[in-house]
């Protein structure tokens, strides 16, 4: 009965690839020190919250919902292992996964709904850069980044954990 309950291996060994491949792309220096996206928690997790948007529509576009659940799955556990990293315990646990939970939805669905690159940005601007004014350009060149992403991403194999969202952005003037 057991068995039923849990996912195959293969699959969790592809959500793992998938989550490394989003974070270690969220975690490039050009964001922080050229778009200048805070380095902080808040910052970081924003980040990871825009590559998994890209790699979780790519795979709802393949109909994948298994490892778009899994990859969903390997998130929260890395957020709430990092959490415990920087000495958060057991009490308010729960309320701080449904506060993360809520903000990665709610994000997700920001960036869903955004119908061209400047909606997007407006919605980059409000999350990643908590809406300063003096961020809009940087929040531009994100936002085309990340369109670039999901235009790299329609010609990767991701349900195989194939990931590649295209050259880093660079600073327009």
């Amino acid at each position: 009965m057991l068995k039923l309950l849990r996912k195959p291996r293969g699959e969790r060994a592809l959500a793992e690839r998938l989550l490394k491949a989003i974070v270690g792309r969220s975690r490039a220096a050009v964001f922080f020190n050229e778009l200048h996206v805070p380095d902080t928690l808040d910052g970081r997790f924003d980040l990871s919250v825009l590559h998994a948007w890209m790699v979780l529509d790519r795979l709802g576009k393949l109909g994948n919902r298994s490892l778009a659940q899994q990859l969903t799955d390997a998130l929260f556990t890395s957020f709430d292992e990092g959490l415990r990293e920087l000495g958060a315990g057991d009490i308010g646990m729960g309320r701080r996964m449904k506060q993360i939970a809520n903000a990665f939805y709610g994000r997700l669905r920001a960036y869903s709904d955004s119908q061209d690159e400047a909606a997007l940005a407006e919605a980059l601007l409000r999350n990643v850069y908590r809406g300063v004014p003096d961020r809009q350009s940087d929040a531009l060149v994100l936002a085309h980044c990340a369109q670039t992403g999901v235009a790299h991403l329609e010609f990767c194999d991701v349900s195989s954990g194939e990931v590649a969202f295209g050259p880093l952005p660079t600073r327009r003037s």
